[in-house]
Order: structure tokens, then sequence, then C-alpha cells
């Protein structure tokens, strides 16, 4: 009875279109390359931590309101907004040779993401009641997920091809704006019940944001929740920034080769390109799956060990510094514990908030997420700037295990 359910919910119309609105967003084809781009700028690593900290501030700033917003005035307007914000940064990524048109860009793109964070997962939920299907959530996010990361694999994958015909790497910004365009399209035909947010009109909307606020301050498991999952991510946010720069450092200096009649530089632009693919693919099934380890272990024991696991992984990984292969599957690992983790979180999180809460405590968790960013980004790579990139994993991974002291979470009745 329940694999025919989710063979039904997987067919259901809207739920395919939740899946498609995740793979058309994540059609960037200059991801693989951004990083080397801004380098070939003549922007560093410290600056490239800045601009990190610029993108994550505008998320700081503007989440809470965006979240508020969507659940108040609708959810498909405010997605609509943020895909005009991506395609004005894609606009100055492309156009950007300096410093200050790059951290333009990256203000919009900031605001792209404040502006997306949390609608489109309140939606989800939204139709999963209206369909009764809410004990399904980390099914059908896993599901929507995979299809995410599927679209990743298959836009690196597409942008070695496209890296190569092109004349330069800031043509991929341009091609990269076709797909928000095709999901602008597909948010238009969502049905108008999933726009409304799920209020409880008998309060007034400032009553309501001040429960909001009194049930987060009050919730100790919420907060380590929230606390938890935002140094996660915004160390997996670092760890992303250093990927280029590590594998190109890798493959120049071990003399990679994958096709003999391009050059060194053009192997590292098609070594990236796949790798990433078989980042995407490996997460994808990763994201699809993690519903099924709640049948063996408890959501909070999930969360624990995957935070464990990152902070492993990157120690081990600050001494592999120059083993190409190696460096790879550590960073499979770390992209496979991030999707097993944000599915469980989304769906422990959700026993923990009421829902008219739902859009705004998901822009707080994100912008948690966002502030420590902040804090971390240019940390860390001033540290890989000054010192090297070895040091930069390992203060990272140091700076994780101590702070899962104080965000590990115990089992409650209630999860």
């Amino acid at each position: 009875m329940e694999e025919r359910l989710k063979k039904e919910i997987s067919r259901n119309r809207q739920v395919i279109k939740f899946s498609l609105y995740g793979f058309f967003k994540n059609l960037k084809f200059f991801e693989p390359y951004l990083y080397i781009y801004l380098i070939s700028c003549g922007i560093n690593l410290f600056q490239i931590g800045i601009l990190i900290s610029i993108r994550e501030i505008v998320i700081n700033v503007f989440e809470i309101p965006s979240g508020l917003i969507s659940d108040f005035f609708g959810r498909k307007k405010e997605l609509y907004f943020c895909f005009i914000f991506y395609i004005i940064s894609f606009i100055f990524f492309y156009s950007g040779a300096s410093f200050f048109i790059i951290s333009t860009g990256m203000v919009f793109f900031g605001l792209g993401e404040a502006f997306r964070s949390g609608t489109h997962k309140a939606m989800i939920y939204s139709y999963l009641e209206q369909k009764g299907w809410q004990e399904y959530k980390t099914f059908v996010y896993g599901k929507t997920r995979s299809m995410s990361l599927t679209g990743s694999a298959i836009s690196a994958v597409s942008s070695v091809i496209l890296i190569l015909c092109l004349p330069s790497n800031r043509y991929l910004f341009l091609i990269s704006t076709l797909p928000l365009i095709l999901d602008f399209i597909l948010i238009s035909t969502y049905p108008n019940s999933l726009d409304k947010c799920d209020v409880n009109h008998s309060k007034s909307k400032k009553e309501l944001i001040k429960d909001s606020f009194s049930h987060l301050w009050e919730g100790r498991i919420l907060k380590k929740l929230i606390i938890g999952n935002g140094m996660f991510e915004a160390s997996v946010n670092c760890t992303k920034s250093l990927i280029q720069p590590i594998l190109k450092a890798a493959v120049l200096s071990s003399g990679f080769i994958i096709i003999a009649k391009f050059n060194a530089n053009d192997n590292v632009k098609i070594f990236l390109g796949l790798t990433y693919g078989l980042f995407y693919v490996i997460s994808s099934f990763a994201s699809k799956n993690a519903y099924k380890l709640k049948r063996w272990f408890s959501g909070m024991n999930i969360l624990n060990s995957m935070y464990l696991l990152l902070a492993s992984v990157l120690l081990i990984l600050s001494f592999l510094i120059n083993k190409p292969v190696l460096i790879i599957l550590s960073f499979i690992f770390i992209f496979c514990f991030q999707n097993i983790r944000t599915p469980v979180y989304i769906d422990i999180i959700s026993l923990y908030m009421e829902k008219y809460e739902r859009a705004t405590f998901l822009s707080v968790s994100s912008q948690i997420k966002s502030l420590l960013t902040v804090i971390l980004a240019p940390v860390i790579g001033f540290i890989a700037e000054k010192m090297s990139l070895s040091y930069a994993l390992a203060a990272l991974a140091i700076i994780l295990l101590v702070s899962f002291v104080f965000s590990v979470l115990k089992e409650e009745s209630k999860v």
C-alpha cells in the first residue's frame, strides 16, 4: 500500500512541477568554473571570501522580511522577484571584470537567494497537506532535491562542451539565464492555493509574527536544530569555494591529462566539469534515498552523524591536498553528507513549528546559515591565501568539531 502511494505521489502532476522547478533552477552552467573565473579576473581567495560574505550579508538582511512577505502576501509573487534578481546578477557577472562589478552581481544574487529560500519548501508542505500526504515529506523533498541535483549534474557535464566552444567563460552566465525564464513560466502554472500562506486569520499579522519569534526563542531543540544546520551549511559553503582552486592545483601539479589534444588549462576545465557532474549524480542518488535511512536510524542521529563525518573528512582531506583521486572521493562524501542531511533536517524541523510559521522559520534557518558564512568565509579565505589550502581545511574541521559540542541533538519523544 505504501509503495503504491509513493508511486502515485511520484506521478502527481504538481509534484513533477516541484521537481522541474529544482531541475531548471540548478542549470547553472558557470558553477564548475565560478571561482576559477573570479581568480582569472584578478580576485584572490581572501577577496572571494569577502564576495561570499557580501552575498550572505544581503541574504541575512532580507531573509526574514522575504519570509514574512511570502507568508502574508503570496509565495508565487516572491519567486517571480527571485528569478528577476538572479538574471540581473548573471548579467553583472557576465559584464564584470572588476571587484566592484562582481560585488554588485553578488548583491543581486543574494537578493535572489533570500527571496527563494524557504518559499518553495513551504509551497511543497502546503500541497502535501492539501493531499493528506504530509507524512511523506522526507520522500517528496528528497525526490525534488534529487531532481535538482540531476539538473546540476547535467549542467556540469554540458558546461564542458559549452566552455570549450564559447569564446570566453563569461558567456556561461548569459546561457544560465534561459532556465530561469523557464522557471518563471513554470511557477505561473502553480495553483493559486499554493500562493496563499497557511495563516490562522483569527489573529492579526502582528500577533502572528510575535508568536513566531516567541516560539523560536523558547524552543531549545528548535534553536539547536537551526544553529547546528547553519554551522553545517556554512562549512559546506566555505568548502565549495575551495574545491575549484584545490582541484586545479592538484591537476596541474600532477600533470593529469584527460584528452591529449587539449592544453593543460583546457584539461582542467574538462576535469572540473566532469568532476562536478560526478558529484551531483552521486548526490542525487543520496538525496533521493535519504528517507530510507530513517528505517534504521533516528532523524537526530542522522543529523549528528553527518555533522561529525563532515568534520572528519575535512580533516583527512587537509592531509591529502595533492592527490586528485582522493580529493574527488572526499568531496563526493561531503556532497553526499549535505544531501542526506538536508531532507532529514527539513522533515524534523517541521515537527517543531506551526503551519503559519513555515516560510518564516525556514528563512530564519537560512539566515543563520548566511550569518555564519559571513563570519567563516573571509576567515577561511584569509587562511587559504596567507598560509595554505591545507591549513584552511584543517581550521574548518576544528571549528566544526568544537561547535558540535554546543549543537549536538538528543532524542525526544516528538521525533
